[in-house]
Formats: structure tokens, C-alpha cells, sequence
């Protein structure tokens, strides 16, 4: 009888208690503090963003009970972007970065089969930013590094990261672009949209950034997975390509055609509609689409089989391929 192939998630989120407790013993350091309400507890940070501490967070138990109730085998597990800590001075921010990632090869390590990790970088001093890579590998064998889709309010194609993106292709780590910012532009004050929309626009901005840039003709074999099924960069590609055609600023540093570029990219499945991911299956090809949920956010997906499942006119080969294999190709897995 044949095997069935692993449920592989590349997008799952955490916050490792050694941070947790970093945070609550000094605030000051962090700019962020801790806040209980009865059971509940939160992180603020300062500016007035706020998110829920779950238990997903920093228990491995309650991370596999997530994944049992999805039907997933594997998490990739990476850290909330909302600790990135960008924002830090740069020995802070290392300090935070090798205990965001020592906690994550804990939580590995006590659920090996079930988990892997994934690395976070104090991108606010590309070289501290190598070093950690570097440590993170050698000392806990991640294969895959979480970046922000900007770091604070520079961008990812900036010059001064390239030797990041060039020592990640080197070691053969894969980059999982998480949108950072929280930007408010004006229009999304209100109802969620710095999320519903500001997320997706954060990645396509990223990747807009990279393919003009010339950053991706540099950086030919690294892999990056985009959030989100892409932003809106599959939706909107063919105005890419059009403005590239017509517009010299686009041409200046690049002669591939955005529609070249599109394969550069790998895409989570967090698309929330089975038509969106047909579409996306359709113009990138099944081997350049895995199971991303966003665990355990409110915007993540709750049954991404299901969602895989409603996908019309979906071959076995194909879902085989997004619930497992690209993940596998990702961390360079046979």
C-alpha cells in the first residue's frame, strides 16, 4: 500500500517562552511589555500594536494539537513578525535573535518529527545578521530563515542586505518573506485593513522591489516564499509586465520581464479562496505552491486541506506537490 505524503506547513508561528520571559523581565529593553487580563494575556508594544499570546506560541504540545486538528505532519515553525525586533539597536537586536532562535531548536528539538526551524535575523545590522544566519545553522541545522518583507522602512532589494540574501543562497537556506510593517497609510485607519490589505501590499512591494531592482538576476538560485499566496504580485503581474514594456524606469536595472520572475518565487496557499489558488496553481505551477496557515492568527486557515480540496480540477500529482514536495524542495529535501 502506498504511503500518503506529508501535510507540510511552511508558514506557523511562534514566540518561545525564553522570549516571553525576556520581555516581561525587562520592557524597557524590548519596548514591548506583557499585559494580563484575568486568563488572557497580550504583548503591547509601543505605538499601540497588540497581539495574543497563545499557547501555540511557546508549548509544543499545543502547537502539535494545532497541527492534529489541521491534519498537518510537519510545521516549519518561524517567529511571530511582530518580534522581529528591527527596531532595536543592533546588539539588542542580535541578543533577541539568538533567543528567539535557540527557543525555537527547544521546541524542535522536543518534537523532532513533527517540527522544524526556522531562523529570525537582526536585519537592522546585516553583518550581526550573517553571523546569526550562520550560527543558526551551524548550531541548530535550521534550513529556512524568516525575513521581513521590509526592515523598518527600508527595503529587502536595499543594496546594503545583499550580502544576507547571498550568504543565505550559499548555504542553501530558503527566505520566507513575512510582511513587517505596520505602516498606516492613509485609507487604512480603519477595519483591519493595515492587515486585509496592508499584509499583502507589504509583499508585493517586496517583490516588486526585487524583480526591478535586479536583485533577482544577482541572486539567481535563492529561494523565497512569499506569504500570503504573493500578495497581490500573481493577480497584478500583467501590469508588471506592461509597465516594463513601456515605462524606461523599469528597464533600468533589469531586461527580464516580471513574467520571468514569477517562478523565482515560491507561495504559501493562504489565499482563503479556492478560486485565487486555482489561478495561482495555474500561472506558477503546483511545484511553486505549499500549505501555509499563519498559525494560530485569526487570518490564518483553519482547515487548509479543505481549502486544498475545493480546489477545481486539482490532479493527485498537484496536491501531493503543494502538501508536501514543494515544502521538501524548499529545505532541499529528496
Amino acid at each position: 500500500m502506498k504511503q500518503r505524503s506529508k501535510r507540510i506547513d511552511v508558514h506557523s508561528h511562534v514566540v518561545p517562552k525564553a522570549m516571553l520571559d525576556a520581555i516581561e523581565k525587562d520592557p524597557a529593553r524590548y519596548h514591548m511589555r506583557i499585559e494580563t487580563h484575568g486568563e488572557k494575556r497580550r504583548i503591547v508594544r509601543e505605538g499601540g500594536n497588540t497581539f495574543p499570546i497563545f499557547k501555540e506560541f511557546y508549548d509544543p504540545e499545543a502547537k502539535l494539537a494545532g497541527m492534529d486538528r489541521k491534519g498537518l505532519d510537519v510545521s516549519i515553525i518561524s517567529t511571530a513578525p511582530t518580534v522581529f525586533f528591527y527596531w532595536l539597536d543592533a546588539d539588542t537586536g542580535l541578543a533577541a535573535s539568538r533567543i528567539i532562535n535557540d527557543g525555537i531548536a527547544k521546541m524542535v528539538a522536543a518534537k523532532p518529527e513533527r517540527l522544524k526551524g526556522m531562523a529570525t535575523l537582526p536585519m537592522q545590522h546585516p553583518d550581526a545578521a550573517v553571523a546569526e544566519l550562520e550560527r543558526a545553522v551551524k548550531n541548530h541545522g535550521f534550513r529556512a530563515v524568516e525575513l521581513g518583507t521590509c526592515v523598518e522602512q527600508e527595503q529587502l532589494a536595499d543594496p546594503r542586505f545583499r550580502p544576507v540574501l547571498r550568504r543565505a543562497r550559499e548555504l542553501k537556506v530558503f527566505v520566507f518573506a513575512h510582511p513587517y510593517s505596520f505602516t498606516p497609510w492613509c485609507g487604512m485607519e480603519n477595519y483591519y485593513l493595515r492587515n486585509l490589505i496592508g499584509n499583502p501590499l507589504h509583499s508585493t512591494i517586496m517583490a516588486a522591489n526585487l524583480m526591478f531592482s535586479g536583485a533577482l538576476d544577482e541572486l539567481r538560485g535563492l529561494k523565497i516564499c512569499l506569504a500570503h499566496g504573493g500578495g497581490y504580485v500573481p493577480y497584478q503581474i500583467g501590469r508588471f509586465a506592461h509597465g516594463h514594456k513601456v515605462r524606461k524606469e523599469t528597464r533600468a536595472q533589469t531586461k527580464t520581464s516580471p513574467y520571468d520572475f514569477l517562478r523565482r518565487f515560491y507561495y504559501d496557499a493562504l489565499t482563503h479562496d479556492a478560486r485565487a489558488l486555482r489561478y495561482l496553481i495555474d500561472l506558477v505551477g503546483a511545484d511553486r505552491v505549499a500549505i501555509g496557515t499563519d498559525a494560530p492568527f485569526d487570518m490564518g486557515e483553519e482547515t487548509p486541506l479543505e481549502m486544498i480540496g475545493k480546489v477545481k480540477r486539482l490532479k493527485a500529482a498537484e496536491r501531493d506537490q503543494i502538501y508536501c514536495r514543494t515544502a521538501m524542495d524548499l529545505l532541499g529535501e529528496d
